[in-house]
């Protein structure tokens, strides 16, 4: 009757084991999951910041160009693009984020022209509100390259764990999927021509 007991007991003691294992794996992947939505959210709050920068800075320079009207469209049009491009945190595949960097790309491409237009107006590029304007746009330029190089990091985290053994089992039961990672912008290879 002892053996049976002690043969229950360590049976009962390894389920247990096991138990707690899967909790704690499961609960170590739902962690890491909601980190990935944390971290993205930061990445969508400076692209934010960014958007809500942009009338300001358009209204600043209208000021100076008001012939420049094509440019503002683009600008706007752009950024009313960029603004309704939306990604789901719970289903970050590369498709999603592609499309969502091509409307941010397509926003500082007209970011870049509207600086061009700027050039030409020495009395704009000495005056405060733009310079101010400026400087908090080149800030939010800097904070959304950290921000996504940390999405990048914890998307890693996630990934590796998810493939790791014996956690992927974990996954595989409770469809844990992959993040995608932002891919670098197209022609990013290659250094931009500067010529004066």
């Amino acid at each position: 009757m002892k053996k049976n007991t002690i043969s229950i007991v360590a049976i009962l003691g390894v389920v247990l084991i096991i138990i707690i294992w899967l909790v704690s794996a499961y609960n170590g992947l739902v962690q890491k999951d909601e980190a990935c939505s944390q971290q993205w959210s930061k990445v969508e709050s400076q692209y934010q910041r960014r958007l809500d920068l942009i009338p300001n800075l358009v209204n600043t320079v209208k000021g100076y160009a008001s012939h420049e009207k094509e440019t503002f469209t683009e600008v706007i049009q752009a950024r009313n693009q960029a603004a309704s491009a939306k990604v789901d945190p719970n289903n970050l595949t590369q498709e999603s984020l592609d499309k969502y960097q091509q409307t941010q790309t397509q926003l500082k491409s007209s970011l870049d022209r509207l600086m061009v237009v700027v050039e030409r107006y020495p009395d704009l590029k000495a005056n405060q509100n733009f310079l101010e304007l400026q400087s908090q746009l080149e800030g939010t330029e800097n904070r959304i390259a950290v921000e996504r190089q940390k999405f990048a990091d914890v998307v890693n985290s996630f990934n590796s764990k998810i493939r790791r053994f014996p956690t992927n089992i974990i996954a595989g039961m409770f469809s844990f999927e992959r993040k995608a990672y932002f891919a670098s912008e197209t022609g990013a290879e290659t250094a931009p021509k500067v010529e004066f």
